[in-house]
């Protein structure tokens, strides 16, 4: 990712110190946020899923994508040093290089999402119907603007 960085080249820096938050979870910004250096960790709750420390990673990017409010919470781990992008869809609209490359991580995202999945079925194999079409649910999404938070009715 750190290819994304050449394309920031001019745009202005900002110092983030350890424990501010970038990205909260639920809210809609439209901003999208491109690591120079630091450790921001991304949680999902109270719960950390990531720890992001890649020059070039691009946080709030599924947000934008989707038009829809973040799905998680961005915080700065140490102090960071990052580029806000405040008009993040015009920025992918205008760098075709990044959006690219934003694709490419959220294809090896959903790569590893859908592999997950399907040990999970073969594990539940035989266990009844529910948890095979809970999991299919996940990997079949149909376009929506929902909140994750919905509870799925099939539950």
């Amino acid at each position: 990712m750190r290819a994304v960085l050449e394309h920031c080249k001019g745009r202005a820096e900002t110092y983030v110190p350890a424990k501010m938050l970038l990205i909260r979870e639920g809210e809609t910004t439209g901003d999208l946020f491109i690591l120079i250096e630091g450790e921001l960790e991304v949680l999902k709750g109270d719960t950390i899923i990531a720890v992001v420390t890649e020059p070039g990673a691009i946080l709030g990017e599924m947000s934008v994508l989707l038009g829809q409010p973040h799905t998680g919470t961005v915080r700065a781990a140490t102090g960071s040093t990052v580029y806000k992008i405040d008009d993040g869809a015009g920025f992918l609209r205008e760098n075709s290089a990044v959006t690219l490359l934003v694709a490419t991580v959220l294809a090896q995202r959903l790569n590893a999402a859908t592999t997950y999945v399907a040990d999970i079925k073969r594990q539940y194999a035989g266990h009844g119907t529910m948890v095979g079409e809970v999991l299919e649910s996940l990997v079949n999404q149909p376009e929506s603007k929902a909140s994750d938070r919905d509870p799925d009715p099939r539950l």
